[in-house]
């Protein structure tokens, strides 16, 4: 409750604080949301805000200035930074904030923003721009039908995690496992399209998948209790922020039993999960959605023509030091797979180093060649009448 509480005086101040709103000066303003700051949020958080600086939307010193701060008001821009703080009854209010406060554009990071933030602005007569970073799931969650059809102020980029080579690994580990458990949280639409896919990769595979409900950091204890109480040998997450928060608790119950923990973001070795394993590129998300952004900004793409970019990336890591805490010896198969090893707290060196998001320098190019990158990025992501009208008949046949 206190913390609660605490978050709602933050934002609240956040609120009253003075800043300049669009259409008093000529400086756009861009409304930035998540909805909280696990390390991929925070990684794309980073691309974005560092591609700012490098399209000179940001001086350094401004960029250094909202490692602590949450509004600007810039020599180029003025920024509106709001964090939900893992609250989802929050989002409605800080969409609600930054639309009062005129945002010219709202970059959303995360599935539950987005979502929220479309169905705010769909009926709006001139809605402000959307353009997504780090949604999962756009098109079971109403935020758009297809890549091309979506409302006209609405874009983004989709990191595709692939369960098709993530839920397998469990038998790379052990091919004798019959019984795998997931945890979904009600509240959170991509916990329960993932779980579904897992469910359904994991039957055709010839496993047993058994699934427990949690919605809050409490409820976390009980249902992974109950998965280990229904024998499961191993927990295989679906991306969840409840349960990626949460992962140090879950190590320790899964200790305890002697159960490997699977986690869908590679980086979630870092907090403890036996194997790590999914997209990784989540710097780059960030550094994608500023591209669209300053394109938006300058002029060069309208947000109605610019269908929605598909990412992919998958790697693997594991975390040894949880293994030996719950008796598990990994197999020389998945072994091979790892693009890096956590071991006595370190991680190992000369592994395979593309899964590191900052190696993505948004500085390491020109002006020029920047901009030239930029113009051949979006020129793939553009949407012409035939692409549009073939999208939608395959919806509509899909319907029929």
């Amino acid at each position: 409750m206190y913390k609660h509480l605490v978050l709602i005086a933050a934002m609240v101040l956040a609120m009253l604080m003075p800043l300049t709103v669009a259409g008093e000066d000529d400086k756009p303003t861009i409304a930035f949301l998540r909805y909280a700051g696990t390390a991929p949020v925070t990684a794309a958080t980073d691309g974005l805000l560092d591609s700012l600086e490098a399209y000179g939307y940001l001086t350094a010193a401004e960029r250094a200035a909202l490692n602590e701060s949450y509004d600007l008001e810039g020599e180029s821009i003025n920024l509106l930074y709001r964090d939900a703080g893992f609250d989802l009854s929050a989002v409605s209010l800080i969409v609600e904030d930054v639309l009062d406060k005129g945002a010219d554009v709202l970059v959303t990071v995360t599935t539950q923003v987005a979502q929220i933030a479309v169905s705010a602005t769909r009926d709006l007569e001139d809605p402000p721009a959307i353009l997504f970073s780090l949604v999962t799931t756009p098109f079971s969650t109403g935020i758009a039908d297809a890549p091309c059809v979506k409302p006209n102020h609405v874009t983004g980029t989709q990191p595709l995690m692939s369960f098709a080579d993530y839920v397998p690994l469990v038998l790379v580990q052990d091919p004798d496992i019959k019984v795998i458990g997931t945890i979904v949280s009600p509240d959170q639409p991509t916990s329960l399209v993932g779980a579904e896919i897992i469910t359904k990769i994991g039957e055709s595979l010839g496993l047993t998948v058994e699934i427990a409900s949690a919605i809050t950091a409490a409820d976390l204890n009980v249902a992974a209790e109950s998965l280990l109480g229904k024998g499961v040998e191993a927990i295989v997450l679906v991306i969840n922020p409840l349960t990626l928060q949460g992962t140090p608790v879950l190590v320790g119950l899964t200790a305890e039993y002697g159960v490997p923990l699977y986690a869908p973001i590679i980086q979630q070795v870092y907090r403890g999960a036996t194997v790590g394993a999914g997209f990784h590129s989540f710097y780059k998300e960030g550094v994608i959605a500023a591209r669209i952004l300053n394109a938006y900004l300058s002029g060069d793409v309208d947000i109605a023509d610019i269908g929605i970019n598909q990412s992919r990336s998958f790697g693997v890591a594991i975390n040894l030091d949880t293994a030996a805490a719950q008796g598990l010896e990994i197999s020389d198969d998945l072994l091979a797979m790892a693009n890096f090893l956590i071991q006595d707290g370190e991680r190992s060196t000369g592994m395979a180093a593309d899964v590191d998001d900052a190696a993505t320098n948004p500085q390491a190019m020109s002006a020029e060649e920047r901009r030239e990158a930029d113009l051949e990025f979006l020129a793939a992501l553009e949407c012409s009448p035939e692409m549009i009208a073939e999208q939608q008949a395959q919806l509509d046949a899909t319907d029929s």
